[in-house]
């Protein structure tokens, strides 16, 4: 427990230190937590093997799962923050579209470009691995998106739009995943099971925004019972705790699997309690402070996660930089033909599509579960290697691309002069009363 604690302790103090380094760099405090996390993960500090100093093996790390799944949960519960109804009737409409579209483009340019590595190697990447790989497309991040957003207060149309995509990327994801993992165990098996690839993602999608719906009323329901600010942040923070737990409850109802998607439900305890609740504007402001630091662990922690020896197979690399390719291209496209659809505006049809590149959590996820299939034999592993290069890639390189299209869309703004004048005076006043 000593260990563990100082390990952590460590790494959260060098993901803090990092982001003084890329702040002089002009970089996301996001590249900074995740690079602190390679370094101190077990290719680089950890292979030390001195206990407490990093992260030595990804096998010792399964114990801080808790804290990746509580983070994604508070991120969650703030992306359901932007789905107040006041806001969802000027962009709803644009989200729904352009967040369907741009995911099933994705899907299809990278089926159409791994088809082409299936045709010239048809035993090196079968069939069922294409399609997998092709949903799996479909995923992208909030977190990484979120602290963006965040970090540089970035405000405006783009993103508005931005985050409400974003979640509904998970939807999307859950069932065009469902499907195609349903055909490939089909091809792979030669036996078709219309439960899990129709009846499973329904279902799961159905009673995660249920679930999150019961316990966003209830939760807005128990805030009453306190006047105290402090007793309803606790109780906030107690509920996504809550959420996540039962979130992770699995069962079964005849042929049926019921399971929970975490982030949606989260998702709709947030978009209901913002919705019910005349308070939560500023609960979920205090929320946001309170995890900051919790956002920060979790970013270091998915940087040690990082397998960096998947560099090694070549092959792995070429499949992944064909993967990167055709899915960036694909978000891109789909989302500014889908954004030229619903007539959004110039800025958000050039930048939109780059923001919504980062990939990480429900991508991870997806691959985990094509890996732990038996039906899929040697191909669960290819698919597991493929998708962690990309992460790996989108993760370093996607918040510094989300930073950049949203500083040439406009919406964020640089700090102006007479706040840092304040800020310069508050420091000498204190160096001053220090010194004397």
């Amino acid at each position: 427990m000593a260990t563990t604690l100082l390990s952590v302790s460590i790494a959260l103090l060098a993901g803090l230190l990092m982001t003084r380094l890329f702040k002089r760099l002009k970089l996301p405090s996001v590249t900074a937590y995740l690079i602190a996390g390679v370094l101190v993960g077990p290719h680089c500090l950890g292979m030390l093997q001195k206990d407490g100093l990093g992260f030595t093996s990804h096998e010792g790390m399964a114990g801080l799962a808790m804290i990746s799944e509580v983070a994604l949960g508070f991120i969650a519960f703030s992306i359901g923050n932007e789905f107040r109804l006041s806001e969802l009737k000027k962009t709803g409409k644009q989200a729904t579209v352009i967040g369907i579209f741009q995911a099933l483009v994705a899907t299809a340019f990278v089926d159409l470009a791994l088809c082409g590595i299936h045709l010239l190697m048809p035993e090196t990447l079968p069939l069922p691995t294409v399609l997998v790989l092709g949903a799996i497309a479909t995923a992208t991040a909030p977190a990484a998106t979120l602290m963006v957003v965040r970090q540089y207060k970035a405000k405006g149309p783009l993103t508005k739009l931005l985050l409400p995509i974003v979640a509904l990327d998970d939807a999307v994801g859950l069932v065009v995943f469902a499907v195609s993992f349903g055909i490939a165990r089909a091809m792979a098996s030669g036996s078709v099971d219309l439960v899990s690839i129709l009846v499973n993602p329904i279902v799961e999608i159905a009673a995660s925004l249920l679930l999150g719906a019961i316990m966003g009323w209830v939760l807005t329901i128990l805030e009453k019972l306190f006047n105290s600010n402090t007793n309803r942040l606790n109780l906030t923070i107690a509920f996504v705790f809550l959420t996540v737990s039962l979130a992770m409850i699995e069962f079964h109802i005849g042929p049926v699997h019921v399971q929970f998607s975490s982030l949606l439900v989260c998702m709709m305890l947030g978009t209901v309690f913002c919705n019910l609740c005349p308070l939560s504007h500023d609960l979920m402001e205090r929320s946001d402070k309170w995890t900051s630091p919790l956002f920060a662990l979790f970013f270091v922690i998915s940087g040690a996660e990082l397998n960096l020896g998947i560099l090694k197979n070549g092959y792995v690399v070429l499949a992944g930089i064909i993967y990167i390719l055709a899915r960036s291209a694909g978000k891109y496209v789909g989302t500014f033909a889908s954004s030229k659809m619903v007539k959004c505006e110039p800025q958000i049809c050039k930048y939109l599509g780059i923001t919504l590149l980062p990939q990480a959590g429900v991508a991870l996820g997806m691959c985990t579960i094509a890996a732990a299939t038996p039906e899929l034999g040697a191909s669960g592993e290819i698919i597991r290697n493929i998708t962690l290069f990309a992460v790996l890639i989108y993760e370093l390189v996607g918040p510094v691309l989300t930073r950049m299209s949203l500083q040439a869309a406009g919406e964020i703004s640089p700090i102006p002069d007479h706040v840092k004048n304040r800020r310069s005076d508050k420091l000498n006043q204190a160096r001053e009363k220090q010194n004397s």
